[in-house]
Order: C-alpha cells, then sequence, then structure tokens
C-alpha cells in the first residue's frame, strides 16, 4: 500500500461534524463543525462519515444530498445522534418521548411497551432514510441503575438490566427494518456515572461479577442479535482496565467486546472531542490508541488531519499493524451492506406520515402520570406560572406559543421562566421559610412547572437546586396551586410525595411542546385537541 492509499484507507475511517444547516454562518457550533470549505477538502481526502447536527429535517434532506456530491465515494456513512426520534435534532420530524418513558411502562404493561419500542425504531430508522441518513447512532444500552446520573438519565431506556434488553432489542428490530444501521451505545456501560464524560472522566469501581450481571446485559443481547455497530464510553474501569478509558482500552474494546462478547460489527468511539479524553490526550495520539484498542471508526476528532497523520505514522512505523486498518474497512463496508441504498429524488418525500404522528402521540399518553383533583382556574385572582429550565440555551421545547406558557396564561396566571443565565427564582438572604424569592413571584397562586432531566455538560447541576424545600415553602403559605415535571422520573418520584392530596400533579418525560399540552389538558380537565405542529429553528 503507498502512502496516498494509506492515507485514503485512514481517512475512511474518521466521521466529522458538519452543521445540517447550508450556510457556514448558520453553524451552532463552529468550534466542532467544519465550514464548508474543510468539508468539501476532508470529503474529497477520502473522509468516510460525517455526523450531522442542526437546521430542519428538510434542510437536512439537502444537506445529505450535498455531502454525497463533495465525496468521490458512493459509501459514505452519514449519521446523527438521534435517540428520540429525527425530531430530536431535526424539527419537522416526529420528536418521540424519551426511552424512560418506555422503561416506566415496561414495568406495568411490558408487551405494550415492546410494541411500541419496535414501532419507535421502525420510525426512526423510517425518518433517518426519508432525510437521507443511513446511520441512527441509537439505541442508548446504558442501565440508568443511578438515579443521580447526570449525563444518561431519560436517555436510558430503564434502570433494570433485563427490561432495558427487551426494550433496546424491540427498538433495534424496527431499526432493522427500516434499512438503517443501528449502534448499541455507551460501551460498556455508562449507567452508574456520578460524572459527565464531556466534562471529565468518570470511575466506575464495579467488579466484573457486577458488571456481567447489569452494564453488560442489554450489550450481550444486542450483539447475539446482530447489532452494525458499538460505540465507546469515555469511562475508566479499574475491574477491566485500571490506566486507561474504555475507549483507548484494548482489554475492553478487543479482549472483551471482540474476543469475549464476539462482536464482529463496527467499534466507534464515542465523539474524541469530549473532555474526557482531549484533557489528557491530543487529537493524533487519541485516534492512535483508540484504533490501536480495537476501534474501527473515529468519532469528531479534535483535528482530523492530525488523526489522519498520527494513524498513517503509527501505521509506517509499525506501531499498529496493517492488518488492523484492512482489518476496519473490511467491517466497514461489510456493515455498509446491510444498508438500504438510498434513493434521493427531486420530488419533496414526506417526513413524518400520520402513522408517525399517532406513534408520536401514543407514547406521550401512554406516558403521563396525573394525581390529585383537577387544576383551579384562578379567573378571578392573578397568579404566578413559575418555569424553571434546566438545560442550555436556546431551548427547542420552549418557545413563546408552547403550551406551558399559554395554557397557564389563558387561565389567569403570568409567566416568570427562570435559568441560570438569566433570572433566578432563589432568596439572595437566607429566610426561614424557605429557599424562593417570594417578592419576585408576587402574590396569588404559584403554579410550578420544572423542566429537569439530566443534560450534558451541566454536570448535575440540577441536583443542588432546593426544589423540594421551595414546594414546602409555597405549601407553608398556602400558594402552591400545582406542580408539573417534565423530564427526570426520580425528581418526580421525590416531589410528588411533598403534595398533598389537595394539589394537582402530573408528570411527562417528554418536554417537547405536544407533551406539554397533552399533561395540562389532563391536569386542567380540557377536551383533547389536535394541535398543528410548530417548527422552531434555533
Amino acid at each position: 500500500m503507498t502512502e496516498a492509499e494509506r492515507r485514503w484507507a485512514v481517512a475512511r475511517l474518521l466521521v466529522i461534524r458538519a452543521s445540517g444547516h447550508r450556510e457556514d454562518r448558520q453553524r451552532q457550533y463552529p468550534r466542532w463543525e467544519h465550514c464548508n470549505r474543510e468539508l468539501q477538502r476532508l470529503l474529497k481526502s477520502g473522509v468516510g462519515g460525517v455526523i450531522l447536527l442542526g437546521g430542519t429535517a428538510t434542510e437536512l434532506q439537502q444537506r445529505c444530498r450535498t455531502l454525497r456530491s463533495w465525496s468521490d465515494s458512493e459509501d459514505l456513512l452519514l449519521c446523527a445522534d438521534v435517540e428520540e426520534g429525527i425530531g430530536q435534532r431535526f424539527p419537522g420530524a416526529s420528536w418521540l418521548a424519551p426511552p424512560m418513558a418506555l422503561g416506566r411502562l415496561h414495568q406495568t404493561n411490558p408487551k405494550q411497551a415492546l410494541e411500541l419500542a419496535e414501532r419507535y425504531g421502525r420510525t426512526t430508522g423510517e425518518q433517518a432514510q426519508r432525510c437521507g441518513l443511513n446511520w441512527v447512532l441509537a439505541p442508548v444500552c446504558d442501565v440508568n441503575s443511578n438515579p443521580e446520573n447526570p449525563v444518561i438519565n431519560v436517555r436510558a431506556w430503564g434502570d433494570q438490566p433485563e427490561s432495558v434488553a427487551d426494550l433496546v432489542a424491540a427498538f433495534q428490530r424496527g431499526l432493522d427494518s427500516a434499512g438503517v444501521l443501528g449502534c448499541a451505545k455507551h460501551f460498556p456501560g455508562h449507567g452508574d456515572t456520578h460524572q459527565d464524560s464531556h466534562l471529565a472522566l468518570p470511575l466506575i469501581n464495579h467488579g466484573r461479577s457486577r458488571l456481567d450481571q447489569v452494564e453488560l446485559v442489554p450489550f450481550r443481547r444486542l450483539i447475539d442479535s446482530g447489532i452494525a455497530s458499538v460505540m465507546t464510553a469515555h469511562l475508566l474501569i479499574p475491574a477491566l482496565d485500571d490506566s486507561q478509558p474504555a475507549t483507548l482500552s484494548k482489554a475492553v474494546l478487543t479482549d472483551l467486546l471482540r474476543s469475549e462478547l464476539g462482536f464482529t460489527g463496527l467499534v466507534v468511539t464515542d465523539a474524541l472531542v469530549m473532555e474526557a479524553i482531549s484533557r489528557t490526550t491530543g487529537p493524533g495520539e487519541a485516534a492512535v490508541q483508540a484504533f490501536a484498542a480495537g476501534a474501527d471508526l473515529i468519532l469528531m476528532p479534535a483535528d482530523a488531519d492530525a488523526a489522519i497523520d498520527a494513524i498513517c505514522a503509527a501505521l509506517a512505523e509499525g506501531r499498529i499493524p496493517e492488518s488492523r486498518l484492512h482489518e476496519s474497512l473490511k467491517r466497514r463496508t461489510e456493515a455498509l451492506h446491510r444498508c438500504e441504498k438510498l434513493c434521493f429524488s427531486d420530488t419533496e418525500v414526506e417526513l413524518e406520515s400520520a402513522t408517525d404522528r399517532a406513534l408520536c402521540m401514543e407514547l406521550i399518553d401512554s406516558s403521563l402520570e396525573v394525581q390529585g383533583p383537577l387544576l383551579s382556574q384562578h379567573r378571578d385572582q392573578t397568579g404566578m406560572a413559575l418555569i424553571r429550565v434546566d438545560g442550555v440555551l436556546p431551548c427547542p421545547f420552549l418557545h413563546a406559543s408552547t403550551a406551558a406558557i399559554t395554557t397557564p396564561e389563558r387561565h389567569g396566571y403570568k409567566t416568570l421562566i427562570c435559568h441560570e443565565r438569566g433570572i433566578e427564582p432563589w432568596s439572595t438572604e437566607k429566610f426561614p421559610a424557605g429557599p424562593l424569592d417570594l417578592e419576585r413571584l408576587g402574590e396569588g397562586p404559584v403554579f410550578l412547572q420544572l423542566f429537569l432531566r439530566g443534560n450534558p455538560f451541566r454536570a448535575g447541576q440540577q441536583r443542588q437546586e432546593s426544589w423540594a424545600e421551595a414546594i414546602q415553602q409555597l405549601l407553608g403559605v398556602e400558594r402552591l396551586s400545582g406542580l408539573a415535571v417534565y423530564g427526570c422520573p426520580y425528581r418526580w418520584d421525590s416531589l410528588r410525595k411533598l403534595i398533598p392530596d389537595s394539589i394537582p400533579a402530573g408528570y411527562s418525560p417528554g418536554q417537547m411542546p405536544e407533551a406539554q399540552q397533552q399533561l395540562l389538558n389532563r391536569m386542567w380537565g380540557l377536551k383533547e385537541e389536535a394541535h398543528e405542529r410548530q417548527d422552531f429553528t434555533d
């Protein structure tokens, strides 16, 4: 193999990030998303994969066509992190209730949960196909055994190993039927961490027997069923390797995943720009170590050229045998042969069918939990709808016309939205009555809505907020008219116990506008209405 051929071959194993928007100025994260000129150069030089984020589903269709036209190869991998349906990242397609919703349903109605999980996978795969993607970076196979997990939380399909295994297998059957590749992540299991691997390297101190009984159960199930790819986790697990993160560990990726579990598909790293790796290892060396450990595809290296150069040098020097390169290329080719060939046409394709829409609403309806009486309407008294947003700005689920704002306003409430980068609801003084600044809330009843789900890059900051004390404070002055929690089931389970039977309370795992509307309809006793989707780009 000549030097030029080797460089082209190595480039096939990189997956770089691009915006789903057409223009460079529309990029949301220019630090990580290559500009168009760089994208064209890298694709022409052989780079074989792109992960996309941003833009509408319609924009994504056109973007995938463009990226394929820039590549000299027919076998470009196009993927996205769409764990909650295509609409989670690309408005205009279906944004589905998070997987944890089905984990809770599985406890009471496993048959319905499994049927919905398979439809979930099929809808995600079919819409991915329509948009031009051939690889879905899902399902999450992490068993969320730690309620305080700052990064997985509702992304997981539950907190019981066998339940998660059943649900991810059902999801994958649906995805397979759509002819796109799936990806089991984050191996060997990110569900019991206290740190966010976007920001630091989490430590899992469990012994091997515990890993076998909990973390590895869903991965074994999907490996046995023939999952196309597995994504690594940036975790330090001393029971497997006491010096290297799983992503860079031969003991984890080759000895455990390949040899012991028998996985023969593609191994892809989690994003190498994440600080769990990038804080200590440069972009070239991180790519080399991951490849040497057993990874086939290098996702989002901090510097694509440095990654290619470093792997080529390691191959030329004999640090990595050239047979490893051929093995990875072969696995890549075999995976792509499993995909249905994408056929683009100039005719506009409907991205969300009536069947897809029905699934979206059924997932929401089946996951709502409501207790207590209907909400009083307080038409004769102005109240405050206090909304707490735990997440990065801007929030795609909360715009001016979403139900969390408009429904309470129609019943006499003014809206106060709190965010760590904006208004904070907390008192600056230590009042004995509680942590909230009640003067800021004015007079009258308070309807509290909490959007809490555990978000990457937040490092679990929501765990320090005193919502239990705030609820007790409002109850003490007889001002709490109701509570709605969107997202984290663990916060809901703890807070609902504080709410007396005389106060209405409700929960939705989903935070999207449709979930808000369905929950508030039920809490207020409003008739179910058909609501048109409103799509907003950030």
